[in-house]
């Protein structure tokens, strides 16, 4: 595991400024850039070695990221495919090329194939799809034939409240995320609040006072976690929570904070995704573990499978995720 000593340096910042970054201070006064550098740098030092990098250069490959630069660092998720996909580009000996906005693709010749991160109208998937070149989604199954890689959410839900029942608790809430797609035609629906939803009704454990929904934020989980707290008698409340990624998680932990509620005394809470943040707040954050470095680096081997060999049949990968348990359940 990296130290903030170790990312501070690789950051060029010191560790004070880190530990706040990571811990999403609002007091802490530092620009974008600073905080991209940070963020980055704590991702890209939880990476395995990887290979030699081929020198020998095989064409460009165009990275196009649904969310913009200032949004990837609300949510690490997507930053850490991103970062892990870079990575495998070049160790296959590939070019690449950063697009956070879908227009720029426009002016973009001699591209090898495109590896869209995210998630896409109809209308853009048809747009990407019209360039006519290799093209891989990752977090995202559009329709029709195109290659994609996937994350299990379903199972890692219902491994989560299986655990919490485990723990003893019959109270379980949900604080979750909503995300538009960027052409401002319609939401997509995240499956991880369905199968909360349904797994609880399934073990009678369902209520709907003890869920809210906001965007995938810190700030979001802050408001939604007060909100329910206030909503709700001490004896009401549920025990325990998951949150739909580990921004809402945090933002929670900081709402409990406010509130004097005790973590994990009083109130258990699970988080989503693993990004870098979570092992370095106080209390540290159990949460379920997305491999987004292999979705990723899957998602240009899946590429380079169509570049290079020449293959027609369409491919999903499906990754598992594992529940770390820490300091907050």
């Amino acid at each position: 595991m990296a130290t903030l000593k170790d990312i501070a340096k690789k950051a060029g910042v010191s560790t004070s400024t880190v530990s706040r970054v990571l811990n999403y201070d609002p007091t802490l006064s530092v620009g974008e850039e600073t905080k991209k550098r940070i963020f980055e740098a704590a991702e890209a030092l939880e990476y395995r070695s990887h290979k030699k990098v081929w020198t020998r250069k095989k064409g460009t490959i165009a990275i196009v990221n649904w969310v913009s630069e200032s949004e990837e660092l609300n949510d690490l998720y997507y930053m850490s495919i991103r970062i892990s996909a870079e990575k495998k580009a070049q160790e296959l000996g590939y070019d690449f090329i950063r697009l956070y906005d879908q227009d720029e693709l426009i002016d973009q010749d001699n591209l090898a194939g495109i590896l869209a991160i995210g998630k896409y109208s109809q209308h853009q998937v048809k747009q990407l799809q019209d360039k006519e070149l290799p093209l891989c989604f990752v977090d995202f199954k559009p329709q029709g034939d195109v290659d994609c890689v996937l994350v299990n959410f379903k199972d890692a839900i219902r491994r989560n409240i299986d655990y919490l029942i485990e723990q003893g608790h019959k109270r379980i809430g949900f604080i979750g995320g909503e995300e538009s797609f960027s052409d401002g035609t319609g939401n997509w629906i995240d499956p991880r609040e369905k199968t909360m939803k349904e797994y609880l009704k399934r073990k009678r454990l369902y209520s709907s006072d003890y869920f809210q929904v906001g965007e995938f934020r810190v700030e979001d989980g802050r408001k939604n976690m007060l909100k329910i707290l206030d909503q709700l008698n001490k004896n009401e409340r549920p025990t325990a929570f998951v949150a739909a990624n580990d921004a809402i998680a945090i933002g929670c932990l900081k709402a409990l904070y406010e509130k004097n509620i005790k973590v994990p005394e009083d109130m258990s809470l699970i988080g989503f995704n693993d990004i870098s943040t979570a092992k370095y707040i106080t209390p540290s954050l159990t949460t379920v573990k997305v491999y987004t470095e292999e979705m990723g680096s899957s998602g240009i081997q899946l590429l380079h499978e169509r570049i290079q060999d020449g293959r027609d049949v369409t491919k999903t990968v499906i990754t598992s995720t594992k529940l770390i348990v820490r300091e907050s359940t």
